[in-house]
């Protein structure tokens, strides 16, 4: 079973959401924990700015960021929309 640790900056992101949209990361986050390589996800290795961390789609432009501690412990660091997060 994964482990999820949210960052500050996560929660504070999630507050900000719409109450559909955290419904949609309620959902996605429970198929990553079942396979965190199905498609939907596009869970995808980053650059730059966040190099070694990890991206997965919740919805169309919304994303979050994750950094993988061990293999059963993930870092959930920010949520937020694809242009806010890549500036």
């Amino acid at each position: 079973m994964i482990r999820v640790i949210y960052h500050k900056n996560f929660k504070k992101g999630f507050k900000k959401l719409k109450i559909s949209e955290q419904k949609a990361f309620g959902e996605r986050i429970g198929i990553f924990m079942i396979n965190p390589t199905d498609s939907v996800l596009n869970n995808h290795v980053l650059h730059g700015k966040y190099l070694g961390c990890h991206s997965i789609n919740i919805t169309g432009d919304l994303r979050v960021v994750f950094e993988s501690i061990s293999e059963n412990i993930i870092h959930l660091l920010v949520i937020d929309t694809h242009s806010n997060l890549y500036k």
